[in-house]
């Protein structure tokens, strides 16, 4: 008898990354890519009208960015399993994402066979997580302070990489749509949550932390 295969929609804003995890994806018979989206409002349309077991989400999407697009996809598709697949490290949004209730965090430098495992785990309610991840799950268990970053919300990480790249706070509003007061605000409250009293601080912050890939 046929084995029924996992529908994937993938959410990627470059069309070259869906193609090539549309062919990683192609090495398992039993997962079929039967949609694509580049930005957040598409893939929130695309789901009103096809069945999906697994969604393929990049965080990195044109305006809604793909953590908004998860919770939207939480609360009005329970039943569909979203990973997101990103450029950025486990470091940075993994806790966050799985909090939102994402069925697992890859890097885009996943192989193929981690990425088709995950497909395949997502497919049947389980959460992929990887070794490294599952070491921080540990420590925040043992008790150990995670990382401050992950106290700050999406917004609020949003601005700290900014000010790390050298942006001004207009230019921060200009790119997120917000007043320079409404970014100092979050610069204000970023730096409560750090501990730290200075841009400088930040941008080191930042890098040690590996915020700027």
């Amino acid at each position: 008898m046929e084995t029924e295969q996992i529908k994937v929609l993938l959410v990627d804003d470059h069309t070259v990354a869906r193609n090539g995890v549309r062919l990683m994806l192609s090495a398992a018979s039993d997962i079929r890519v039967d949609g694509e989206a580049g930005t957040a409002p598409d893939a929130l349309q695309i789901v009103k009208t096809q069945h999906f077991d697994v969604a393929l989400v990049d965080i990195a999407l044109p305006g809604k960015n793909g953590l908004d697009l998860l919770k939207s996809l939480r609360a009005d598709h329970p039943g569909l399993a979203v990973l997101i697949l990103s450029t950025y490290s486990e470091e940075i949004y993994a806790m966050r994402a799985l909090k939102l209730g994402a069925s697992g965090y890859l890097t885009k430098d996943s192989p193929t066979t981690t990425l088709i495992e995950a497909v395949r785990k997502a497919a049947t309610g389980a959460k992929y997580v990887s070794p490294s991840l599952a070491e921080r799950f540990a420590v925040m268990l043992g008790g150990r302070t995670a990382a401050s970053h992950e106290a700050l919300s999406n917004r609020e990480l949003e601005v700290l990489k900014l000010i790390a790249k050298g942006e001004s706070l207009i230019g921060i509003g200009e790119l997120l749509h917000l007043s320079p007061k409404t970014v100092t605000t979050y610069r204000a409250r970023i730096f409560d949550k750090l501990g730290i009293g200075s841009n400088a601080e930040l941008a080191r912050y930042a890098v040690e932390h590996g915020l700027l890939v």
